[in-house]
């Protein structure tokens, strides 16, 4: 009678631990790994976002810090408007990887649906599901911080409604790019919109920014608007200019973002891709 141990040559029974098929599975996985870009940029990203994000702030709290005494709810204000913009993103990227994972860009253009449509229908469904996402959020900041983002009145709507464009102009540049490099790619519905975090002044004005930095800030809306916020908030006044840039800017960057997403579904009709990308 042979005696049972610890094997972990070819032919020992699969029930015994095989270092073998650990590192063929380790192997897969790294080759995983090495075969995508945005996989590998992941692992450093978010550490490296999260440090720019609050270096800036620490920075400039230190040096100015009378006014974050006087701000009160601005730092309220500005993770609520910023959720409006990632939530209006990941709103229009989530319910279109919902039709990659399940396979059924098939079945929705075997009916006469046309790709613009269809990225329209994106844009309305991101605008519903931020509002059903933030709206709470922001009544509930009413009882527990004694603050209320809606006493900024009518400039809040044209906060509201740019970084929504903005953040949905970001959804549909990456579901193109998803479409284009297949689902390797789904984890920049979440990173690229981080990605002008830092630039967007969120927690901080532009000028904190180094020089070299600041014109390319100001060319995302999003730092108009996070700017006229803090004019709207500390100073009592609404900035005409700023939202005329965000206003100009949202147009140049949804036309741009609509494009891509169109572009990148006809090379992927064209290619027989449409029927081939899922889980």
């Amino acid at each position: 009678m042979k005696t049972r141990g610890l094997k972990t040559d070819d032919h020992a029974p699969e029930y015994y631990f095989s270092t073998r098929r650990v590192g063929a599975m380790v192997l897969r996985y790294f080759y995983l790994l090495r075969g995508s870009l945005p996989r590998i940029i992941e692992l450093a990203y978010w550490p490296t976002m999260q440090m720019l994000i609050w270096g800036f702030m620490s920075q400039f709290l230190y040096e100015h810090s009378e006014w974050f005494v006087r701000a009160g709810g601005i730092l309220i204000a500005a993770v609520l408007l910023w959720d409006v913009m990632f939530r209006s993103n990941i709103g229009v990227s989530i319910s279109f990887l919902e039709e990659m994972w399940s396979r059924n860009l098939g079945q929705l253009f075997a009916s006469p649906l046309r790709p613009y449509e269809w990225a329209c229908s994106l844009l309305v469904i991101s605008g519903i599901r931020t509002l059903i996402g933030v709206v709470p959020a922001a009544l509930l900041a009413i009882p527990l911080y004694h603050y209320s983002i809606f006493e900024m009145g009518l400039p809040l709507i044209a906060f509201f409604v740019n970084l929504l464009i903005f953040g949905a102009a970001v959804g549909l540049a990456v579901s193109g790019l998803v479409l284009r490099c297949g689902l390797g790619a789904e984890s920049l519905a979440w990173a690229v919109i981080f990605a002008v975090a830092p630039l967007s002044g969120i927690y901080y004005p532009i000028s904190t920014l180094p020089d070299w930095l600041q014109p390319i800030a100001y060319s995302l809306p999003s730092a108009h608007v996070f700017e006229g916020m803090r004019a709207a908030a500390i100073d009592g006044v609404f900035l005409i200019d700023r939202f005329i840039w965000s206003v100009s800017l949202n147009v140049v960057y949804l036309g741009l973002g609509m494009a891509a997403f169109l572009w990148a579904f006809r090379v992927a009709r064209h290619r027989g891709q449409l029927l081939q990308m899922g889980e």
